[in-house]
């Protein structure tokens, strides 16, 4: 699984500032509707608050991977948020958080597999970097899948 395989150039975008972690999740759930038949921005977001509510899923190094699994979605879809000013979002790191990929699928083991191809994308430095100072969603859409290749 590639990340071109779930991620569309749609699904990405910069913003100059997000509120806090609720605004996040908000944002990434907005970017994620319409992805099935009946699911709203709002179910979307329940379903990434009842995950968080586990544990933050700021992994570190101004990194975050919200995600879940609801019925409906038929396979497996990704969004990006560049946020280069940061956001609080209770990372485990403490740090705030510039990059932000949501996965949301069907319930079963693919968000597994996405989960360790966007980390292991996001794992370097000069990729995170590089994300922070895109223009807009295209330049950070094109840096995401040059990284995976």
């Amino acid at each position: 699984m590639n990340l071109s395989d779930i991620l569309t150039g749609e699904r990405v975008e910069v913003r100059a500032s997000v509120p806090d972690k609720a605004g996040v999740l908000h944002a990434m759930a907005e970017l994620l509707e319409g992805v099935a038949p009946g699911l709203d921005a709002e179910r979307i977001v329940e379903v990434f608050e009842e995950r968080e509510a586990l544990a933050s899923t700021g992994v570190g190094s101004g990194v975050a991977i919200p995600h879940g699994r609801v019925d409906g979605v038929p396979s497996l879809v990704a969004a990006a948020m560049i946020v280069p000013s940061g956001v609080d979002f209770d990372s485990i790191d403490g740090r705030p958080v510039q990059i932000v990929v949501a996965l949301l699928g069907p319930r079963n083991l693919d968000h597994l597999k996405a989960l360790h191809r966007v980390s292991r994308v996001l794992r370097s430095a000069r990729v995170r970097a590089e994300l922070v100072t895109c223009a807009d969603g295209a330049e950070a859409y094109a840096l995401l899948l040059d990284a995976d290749r």
